[in-house]
């Protein structure tokens, strides 16, 4: 499947896309906020920048897209059609990076929550649930 999109128009595309503030985010942070849950964004403070953190609780949140995680990578890679030298190794990096990230952080005692977009977008109220259990067990 060729790319439909000019260089300059891929290039605009993605230029647009956030590294922080996404549509899951806030979908997440306001299910949070809703209940009263109160956190740190985008805490630079913290191995690896989760998307939520709670400093006191240990609890790191992070909300994962689905192309650029590498969600089903087994079987989307090979969906790739375009760019494919660029694209895959770049992706099979962010999945490397992100289980780097979960080792770090857990062998310095935080609890690591992964969510993909779809799961976010489709029932953010359990999503906000398990961060809720895991802050309770963290007391």
């Amino acid at each position: 499947m060729a790319d439909n999109h000019t260089p300059e128009q891929r290039r605009k595309n993605m230029q647009a896309i956030r590294g922080k503030d996404t549509s899951i985010e806030l979908k997440l942070r306001n299910e949070l906020w809703s209940r009263g849950i109160h956190y740190r964004k985008n805490c630079k403070q913290v191995y690896g920048h989760p998307d939520l953190a709670f400093l006191g609780k240990k609890v790191a949140v992070f909300c994962d897209s689905e192309f650029w995680h590498g969600y089903d990578w087994a079987n989307r890679k090979e969906s790739i059609r375009t760019n494919r030298e660029y694209w895959i190794p770049k992706i099979e990096r962010n999945i490397e990076r992100d289980k780097e990230v979960n080792e770090k952080l857990r062998s310095d005692g935080w609890t690591v929550l992964r969510f993909w977009g779809r799961e976010i977008q489709k029932d953010a109220e359990r999503c906000a649930q398990i961060v809720i259990l895991a802050l309770e067990r963290n007391k």
